[in-house]
């Protein structure tokens, strides 16, 4: 039996570069259609020099399968993919270097799923992203005789309710423990909806903007958000706040973690996928996890995890590149210490 599985997507990534890529911000954008107020430009009709392509792998089953691989957790990868294109040989060769085991469901009229990665000098990006056949993962296609471990990280993105709700129910009866990164596609459905699956989940991870947006907690209502949380999961609630750090619940305590210092911000791409699967890898390893009970100690280790991992991979380019090994995170004095304070809900 495998330690954890990934459920979610794999994508075929290539970044690319260029001075003439600048980061634009002015309150007349928003009137434009971008609503934060900022865009990522370059000349329109010219012909603009960039720097060598990177090609990488990403995708959130695949990035967080790495993270459990080099944590040294035997892990394996469902996702689908196009049947017969070079973005899916390559994703299945970088994950098979990995020792992540793949489960690939081949689609023969979809292509891979494929991102085109803007980068400006200052390290912003913008994302073009063709979801291809990531996104059409059907009932029947699932290998349920392959659908066997201890824990179960879920990146849904667009991939149908009824769909993931079989796989969550397939390793619910097997006993293992369950993780999601909440998309917005699922967000959108509202608590009311998705109370089928959050009944089932042991851990599940948004940003505060989405925590408040599920709830119906105003964005700086901090504990009011987590007790609403607690009504709705019965188990772990990961509320990463970008910059300012990290706030967890476990029903009884809040913890709140500020982040590592970066040595410099690369590329961002990838790192909400190292947090939740460092926080993650480190649970299974805790002394409890069989009970599903972590200590005080077992999710202050988490949060260090998560947060190192996030920090290492927004240093280099690419979701994965960056993401550390058991080895790595132990050895690295900067890993040591990382201010967390606990209260009482």
């Amino acid at each position: 039996m495998y330690d954890v599985i990934t459920i979610g997507s794999a994508t075929r990534d290539v970044f690319m570069q260029g001075r003439a890529f600048k980061a634009v911000r002015a309150r007349k954008l928003e009137h434009l259609g971008f609503p934060t107020g900022e865009a990522e430009c370059f000349p329109l009709g010219g012909k603009i020099e960039i720097e060598a392509p990177i090609f990488t792998v990403g995708g959130g089953a695949a990035n967080a399968a790495v993270t459990f691989s080099r944590q040294g957790l035997k892990t394996a990868a469902l996702f689908k993919i196009g049947a017969d294109d070079e973005s899916g040989k390559s994703i299945l060769n970088d994950l098979r270097k990995e020792r992540v085991t793949t489960f690939p469901i081949l689609d023969k009229k979809a292509m891979t799923s494929f991102s085109v990665i803007l980068l400006s000098p200052s390290g912003e990006r913008t994302i073009l992203n063709h979801r291809g056949a990531s996104e059409d993962l059907r009932v029947n296609e699932i290998p349920e005789s392959k659908i066997a471990a201890r824990a179960g990280y879920l990146v849904p993105g667009n991939i149908p309710f009824p769909v993931l709700m079989t796989i969550v129910r397939m390793l619910k009866k097997g006993g293992a423990l369950l993780a999601i990164d909440l998309s917005k596609n699922y967000l959108e459905m509202g608590p009311k909806k998705l109370k089928p699956l959050l009944d089932l989940l042991d851990v599940i991870k948004m940003n505060r903007e989405e925590a408040s947006r599920l709830t119906g907690i105003h964005y700086e209502d901090e504990s009011g958000i987590f007790k609403k949380l607690d009504e709705l999961v019965h188990g772990i609630a990961v509320m990463t706040d970008g910059s300012r750090g990290v706030l967890l619940s476990d029903g009884k305590k809040i913890y709140q973690a500020g982040v590592y210092k970066e040595k410099a911000v690369v590329d961002r791409t990838g790192a909400g996928d190292a947090f939740g699967s460092g926080l993650l890898a480190a649970l299974l390893q805790a002394p409890g996890v069989s009970k599903k009970h972590f200590t005080e100690e077992d999710i202050i280790e988490a949060i260090r995890l998560g947060s190192a991992n996030g920090t290492s991979v927004v240093e280099q380019i690419g979701a994965q590149p960056g993401i550390l090994t058991a080895q790595d995170f132990k050895s690295q004095k900067r890993w040591k210490n990382l201010k967390i304070s606990v209260k009482s809900l």
